[in-house]
């Protein structure tokens, strides 16, 4: 009986430790990732991807061909 309450302790004292070390692990990515914009504009060589001179007849001809 003493070593299962043992072997219960170890197994309880090992789960509380991996869910601290997981908490204080995703607190840490929240704040490293909660400091990066991702909406900067870009640098370097950057290209645009947009194009916004479509006409309504070809922006209607690719809603329906990607069955959106």
């Amino acid at each position: 009986m003493k070593r299962l309450i043992w072997d219960a302790g170890k197994v309880f004292i090992i789960f509380i430790a991996c869910t601290f070390l997981f908490y204080f692990g995703l607190r840490v990515m929240h704040t490293e990732y909660e400091q990066f914009h991702r909406y900067d504009e870009p640098e370097g060589p950057a290209v645009k991807v947009f194009n916004t001179e479509d006409s309504i007849v070809d922006r209607l001809h690719l809603f329906f061909r990607l069955g959106e």
